[in-house]
Formats: C-alpha cells, structure tokens, sequence
C-alpha cells in the first residue's frame, strides 16, 4: 500500500455541529459539558400517563423554526435540530455548496419526527391525516444541504450512531466518497418513553451512571453532526482536522430482546476489535467514554466487560459517564459520544464526572474532581442497544500528537 492509498483509508472528523441540553452549537455543548452538565425538566406533553416523565430537553431558544417540511412531510423539532447541526459542521469543516452535493448523509434516527403525528393524530377534532415516515432527519439533511448521494438511516436502537459511524468510514475507506456527513437526532416521544417507562428501565429523576443508588436511564433530545474525511482529502482541502476515527467495530450477542448477554462476551468483542482496527494496544488509551446507561444491569455487565479489556488498567485510566450530565440521546447517543470524544482529543482535556456514590462492583476509575489531562490522545467510546447490538470506537489525535 502506498502512503497515499494509506492516506486515503485513513479517516479523520473536520466539521462539528450540535444542538443539545446544553444549549446550540458546539461551544456551548464544550462549556456546559466543563460546568457539570445540565439538569432534566418535567416533558410538557399531553397524555403522560407514566412514572418517569422527565428528560434533559434541549431549550426552547435553541430548537431552530426551519424547515418545516420535507417532501411533503411536516417536521418537527428533531429533524430541525439535525439540520441546523449539520450547517455547523459543515461551515466548521470548510465545506462550500457545490462540495456538499456530493457528500453521503448517514445518520442514526429512529423515533424522531413521531412526536408530530402523535400530535396530529392525538388531538380530539385533528383528524387522522396520512402517516408519515417517523425516520425523516436524513432526508430532511440531505435535502437542506443540497446532497445528491445516498441518505442512509440506520435504526439499531441506541446504537444506531455508532452503527451510522461504521457505514460512514466503510464508505470512505472503500473509496465510494471521500467525505461523508454523519449523525444522529432523536427526541421526545409519548410512545417511546411510555414503552421505555413500562420496561422499568427509566430512572423519574435523573440518570446516575454507575452510582450504589443508579435506577434507571434518562433519555434526552437532540442532534449532533460530524464531517468524516479521508485524511488525503483533508489534506488537499487544507482542512483543519479535530481528531481521526480511527477505529470502528461491531458485535451482536442476540441474547435477549432487551437484556445484554451477562458474559459480555460481544462487548468484549467489539472493545477488542475496535482497539484492533486503531492499531492501539488497551494502556494507549487515555479515556473511555462507557455506554453507561444508569441501568443497574447494564453498567454491571458493561464493567465486566471493561474489566476483561483492560483489568487493572480500568483503575488507572479515566472513565466519562457522559449521560449524567446530558442524558441518554437513544439513536443519538453514539454521535454525542464521538463529538465528546473528539472535543477531548482536540483539547486534550477530560471534564469532571458527575458526583456519585460509586457503587463498589462497577470498579472503574471515575474521577469527579476537576478537569483532567488526556494523558494519551486516545479515546474509547462505547454503545449498547436492545438486541444485543454493540458498537465501540475509537478516536485518535492527530499523528506526531504527544502527550
């Protein structure tokens, strides 16, 4: 292989957009992720006829009024969000509209424009209009930045990002794009926390990952968006590379509908390949972002996997419970881990976990005093989904970057 067909498989994230709890774009998401995060706020929405009715909502000022439809179909905030977060990515990126026509949209989404046809067809005297797509946001982007290639959706649950990472640096490495937008978008539904609160598996006031008193999960909404370039393209383009995706796996352990494999051997699976693709041995790794749900199995069984993985290394390197401080972004997840994932390579930096009473059998290091140094230029990110499905990934710092 020569160093320019090397180049050309290497893949490297330029662009980065976000709408999240924290509030619009992607400083605000770096700050209020350094702060402490954000608290969840009651949903106000008719017919919320369960225990757990709180989320950790992006504000209202930050949800963007366009656009309102999509080849017919209204959309609602989600799909919006999606949009305005793909333009910050692609103005960070560098991306003009004639390059934009040509780049694949690849997003994770699945319940996001319900809460539209849950309002038309749920209020007394609306009606019943036609239903619609519920999975709109790539096409939503897509037709907002004026792509002409595919717009893939991939719905797998809350690993769906993760999965949408995969197709996005598989399309990239086989040559069939050298740049891709890639994303994830999901939000509020009655239906799906109405599911999710009779599965017992949402915590009514907030998301405790790995705490002695953890209860459940709580979900949020939002988008986040990432520009996915080979590392040539970059490099003719004169793009400022954040930080290169350097590795992707995935497993399926089709344990159990909802319930992850107890052995962890999938997960394990997907660490180990994820680390193989990086190139990285474990004690290379300077953080790992867990999938870390607050769902007392979940964090037990994803702490045995990181216990085989990297034994007595998971005290010495640092673990990031995002979801205590934004929540659980479901098929956005995966994007929001990357996107923090990649801010911490780009700045070397690792916020504060949110305080907790760290339950004894999840062993890991979480340390909640202050920002730390990433002491290597590597990231682990893990996702986990109903069905068994896994994703891990891994974000490196530019090369000749040294800690």
């Amino acid at each position: 292989m020569t160093a320019a067909n090397a180049d050309d498989r290497r893949v490297v994230v330029t662009g980065l957009g976000a709408v999240s709890c924290l509030g619009a774009g992607v400083p605000a998401y770096w700050s209020g992720l350094v702060a402490g995060g954000t608290s969840t706020r009651e949903v106000e929405l008719r017919h919320m006829n369960m225990r757990a009715t709180r989320m950790y909502l992006v504000p209202d000022a930050a949800v963007p009024d366009r656009p309102r439809s999509q080849g017919g179909v209204p959309l609602g905030r989600v799909p919006r969000m999606a949009v305005a977060a793909a333009f910050e990515a692609l103005a960070d990126a560098g991306i003009g509209a004639p390059e934009r026509a040509g780049m694949p949209v690849v997003m994770g989404a699945e319940m996001g424009n319900a809460s539209v046809q849950e309002e038309q067809r749920g209020v007394s005297g609306a009606g019943r209009p036609p239903w619609t797509p519920l999975a709109v946001a790539a096409a939503a982007v897509g037709g907002a930045i004026g792509s002409r290639r595919s717009n893939i959706s991939v719905g797998n649950a809350c690993s769906s990002g993760g999965y949408a990472l995969g197709v996005a640096l598989d399309i990239i490495r086989s040559g069939e794009a050298p740049a891709v937008l890639v994303g994830g978008a999901d939000g509020i539904t009655r239906v799906g926390m109405g599911g999710l609160d009779r599965l017992g598996a949402v915590d009514p006031r907030d998301c405790r990952p790995f705490a002695l008193d953890r209860s459940g999960t709580v979900f949020a909404d939002g988008a986040a968006m990432l520009v996915l370039e080979s590392a040539a393209h970059a490099e003719r383009r004169g793009a400022v590379v954040h930080a290169e995706l350097a590795g992707v796996a995935w497993s399926c352990d089709a344990y159990h509908l909802t319930s992850p494999d107890p052995e962890a051997a999938q997960l394990v699976r997907a660490m180990g390949e994820a680390l193989a693709d990086a190139g990285l041995r474990p004690d290379r790794i300077g953080c790992v972002l867990p999938h870390a749900t607050g769902t007392p199995v979940n964090d037990a069984v994803e702490t045995l996997a990181l216990r085989r993985v990297f034994g007595e290394l998971r005290h010495k390197i640092p673990h990031f419970a995002l979801k205590a401080l934004v929540g659980h972004n479901s098929s956005a997840a995966a994007v929001f881990a990357c996107l923090t994932a990649v801010l911490m390579v780009a700045r070397g930096q690792i916020p504060a976990n949110a305080p907790v009473r760290q339950d004894p059998a999840c062993d890991v290091w979480l340390p909640q005093e202050g920002t730390l140094r990433l002491e290597h230029p590597a990231v682990l990110v893990n996702t986990c989904a109903f069905g068994g499905n896994n994703s891990s990934f891994v974000l490196t710092g530019e090369r000749g970057w040294t800690a």
